[in-house]
């Protein structure tokens, strides 16, 4: 007289159907949840009709007692028009674990048959409707650069005249450096040098602001472009 399988003690999330939402050209992920609300703990394994097409981390396991296990289905990238979307089921195997397990493998290969609890679920696959594919493709990512500077970009000369303001600046910035290093030798000198100091320090002060004004003109001229 042949034995009935017992029903499925872990409560599987979703019950009976895993959706995949499109586009199918990249790895779309789909979860499980098992959860073991009884008190013995629970040895699992997660099992598909196309192996090929799915990566499932983990496969196999133990879920304790009160506890749960998430597992992540993923589907690899794969033509929207496949004939065996349609056929792609899977089947969540479980049975009761004893107190010690020393090859997992063995376990399963020798465990009877009655003993054995599973749950099958569908795969669902839901194609990306064109309202999506057509927000999407519209869709950019807002720019922060101004539509007069971003043509100023495209210009063919932009590189040179790029090339030479940088040079002008380093040149501002090294005769900044240098009157710089005179008025720090002139402070540390006697007080009758002090006209000289004064004469270095307004230098100073003018070639920073030439640099100020100068770098606020080329920004200015490039938005008004």
């Amino acid at each position: 007289m042949s034995r009935h399988r017992q029903p499925q003690v872990l409560e599987i999330e979703p019950p009976s159907e895993l959706h995949f939402k499109g586009p199918f050209s990249e790895v779309v992920t789909s979860h499980l949840k098992l959860t073991n609300p009884s008190s013995q703990r629970v040895c699992f394994k997660v099992k598909t009709t196309a192996p090929r097409r799915y990566c499932v981390r983990p496969n196999s396991g133990f879920v304790e007692p009160s506890g749960h296990v998430n597992v992540s289905v993923m589907l690899q990238p794969m033509d929207s028009d496949s004939q065996d979307k349609g056929k792609h089921k899977f089947m969540v195997q479980s049975m009761f674990a004893p107190e010690k397990v020393d090859d997992v493998e063995k376990l399963w290969q020798d465990a009877d048959q009655a003993d054995l609890m599973d749950s099958k679920l569908r795969c669902v696959f839901e194609e990306e409707n064109e309202n999506q594919k057509n927000q999407s493709s519209s869709e950019a990512p807002p720019s922060i650069v101004p539509a007069s500077v971003q043509q100023s970009l495209q210009a063919p000369d932009l590189q040179a005249e790029l090339k030479s303001i940088m040079e002008e600046c380093k040149r501002l910035q090294s005769e900044n450096a240098k009157l710089k290093q005179l008025y720090d030798e002139a402070k540390s000198k006697p007080s009758p040098a002090s006209s000289e100091n004064n004469k270095i320090q307004k230098n100073q002060q003018f070639t920073l602001f030439i640099i100020l004004a100068f770098i606020m003109g080329v920004l200015l001229g490039y938005i008004l472009l």
